[in-house]
C-alpha cells in the first residue's frame, strides 16, 4: 500500500498504471488487487477522473480528434466506455472542425508552412474524422478556387 501510495503522489495515474507498477515489484495478483481496491475506495484511484483530467489537459496543449484521444486512453490502460465518455464530455458541443483547425493554426503559429496534404495527413496522425478532414479538404479548395478567379 505504501508503494502505491508513494508511486501515486508523483503524478495521477491509472488502475492498470498501478497494478503494473506493483506487479512489477514483485506484489501478487491478489495484492496488487487488494490494494487498488483500497485505493479506490479511499478516492485516490477513479480511471473516469484520471480520463476526464488527461484529455482536457491533452486538448489545451494540442488539439486532436477522438481517434487519438481514445487510441491514447486505451494505451494507458483506460477502457474503451470509460475512455468515450470522457472524450464525449470533453467535446461536448464542440465542432471538430473547429477544433482540427485550431490544431493547423497552432502549427502554422511555429512558422511551419503546409501543404494541403501535409495538412490532411497531419489531421489523420491526430485522429480526426475522414467526414471532417473531407469537409475542411473541399472548403480550402473552394477557398483556393475563388482566389484564382479573381
Amino acid at each position: 500500500m505504501n508503494l502505491a501510495v508513494r508511486y501515486l503522489a508523483r503524478w495521477d495515474r491509472t488502475v492498470a498504471q498501478v497494478e503494473q507498477f506493483l506487479r512489477d515489484k514483485g506484489a501478487s495478483p491478489a495484492q496488487a488487487k487488494q490494494t487498488i481496491v483500497r485505493l479506490s475506495d479511499l478516492r485516490y484511484l477513479n480511471d473516469r477522473a484520471y480520463a476526464e483530467r488527461w484529455v482536457e489537459s491533452r486538448l489545451a496543449r494540442q488539439p486532436m480528434g477522438r481517434e487519438r484521444l481514445k487510441a491514447e486512453l486505451q494505451a494507458k490502460g483506460i477502457a474503451d466506455a470509460v475512455a468515450d465518455g470522457a472524450i464525449g464530455e470533453a467535446l461536448r458541443g464542440v465542432d471538430e472542425e473547429v477544433l482540427a483547425r485550431r490544431a493547423l493554426k497552432a502549427r502554422q503559429r511555429r512558422g511551419i508552412r503546409l501543404t494541403l496534404a501535409q495538412a490532411l495527413r497531419l489531421l489523420r496522425q491526430w485522429g480526426f474524422e475522414e467526414e471532417t478532414i473531407d469537409r475542411m479538404r473541399g472548403a480550402r479548395i473552394e477557398r483556393e478556387d475563388l482566389r484564382h478567379d479573381e
